[in-house]
């Protein structure tokens, strides 16, 4: 069984200012996205599933999924902020989203096999996507704990030149398995490779070298049912807080503590980009010039 692609493209960026899922990055106007599509594909995923907002649909069915035709099959699942166990209920004056980990939720009707979750505005590079495709296709360990995977980048590859970034830095088991991930807020480049320019961290400067995740994560379809059973209780502590959010990496932590999960960190050398901000868009045209020049990917990704 071939795993499927689970991209995450329900929000809006409010830093960089628009739908920046569908804003062309590439030489004949492809977007991030339509990258990690390719590169996914190609290593032997078998269809993407879409989590988009209903608002949306119309223009990323057009935009977006009208390019993959021919390609792989495309599905989509909804984002919906009422979209929650019963009792609960939206609380008066909500209006953000819940968060990563109710994004992927919203897939759970759809999604059967094991997937890949990605964020719809990252590039991931080729290797990355090959090698959580080879950890998705192995046969499943014999373990009574769930086998999750992510994608462990070098924190001075995915630093922005235009702002702070958050990132969560890993800590490794002697196995090669995540022991935690602590999320470090504010970012920057330094000559020592990078610092955290937040008051509360703790751990200010590191090398670079560490490995970090991007949301480039592998799980079976199990994954849904640990969500089932713990967003009651999130929800319980967190509803009527205004902002609060249920991040996927908080679920997967809290099951690794709790020895109900083991996640492979598989390295890559990959460069990871995003437009995070809007001046961070010529960079990556820049990059995906340079890999398309090298003969990396097609000059035009879905010409027919």
């Amino acid at each position: 069984m071939k795993p499927t692609l689970v991209v995450l493209a329900a929000g809006m960026g409010s830093r960089y200012g628009g739908l920046k899922q569908v804003d062309p990055v590439g030489p004949s106007g492809e977007a991030i996205l339509d990258y990690s599509v390719f590169d996914a594909h190609r290593a032997g995923f078998g269809k993407v599933v879409f989590i988009i907002r209903k608002d949306i649909e119309q223009v990323f069915r057009e935009q977006v999924g009208a390019k993959y035709e021919g390609l792989l099959p495309v599905e989509y699942a909804f984002q919906d902020i009422h979209d929650l166990p019963a009792p609960f209920t939206v609380p008066a004056g909500r209006a953000k989203p819940w968060g990563t980990a109710h994004a992927i939720r919203a897939a759970r009707h759809v999604v059967h096999e094991p997937f890949a979750a990605i964020n719809a505005d990252d590039f991931y590079g080729r290797d990355a996507f090959a090698k959580l495709a080879a950890f998705l296709s192995a046969p499943a360990p014999d373990t009574a704990k769930h086998a999750f995977a992510m994608v462990g980048y070098r924190l001075s590859l995915t630093l922005s030149e235009h702002g702070s970034v958050a990132r969560g830095i890993c800590t490794l088991n002697p196995d090669g398995t995540l022991a935690k991930v602590v999320e470090h807020l504010k970012l920057v480049k330094a000559p020592c490779g990078s610092r955290d320019e937040d008051p509360a961290a703790e751990v200010k400067d590191f090398t670079g070298d560490e490995r970090v995740s991007m949301n480039l994560w592998g799980f079976t379809p199990a994954l849904f049912d640990a969500l089932e059973a713990r967003f009651p209780a999130w929800l319980e502590a967190n509803a009527a807080r205004e902002k609060s959010e249920w991040y996927i990496p908080f679920v997967v932590d809290e099951m690794v503590h709790e020895g109900a999960a083991t996640v492979s960190v598989l390295p890559t050398d990959s460069s990871w980009f995003g437009v995070t901000y809007r001046e961070d868009k010529p960079f990556v045209q820049a990059e995906i010039r340079k890999l398309v020049e090298a003969g990396e990917y097609p000059a035009s990704l879905f010409a027919k």
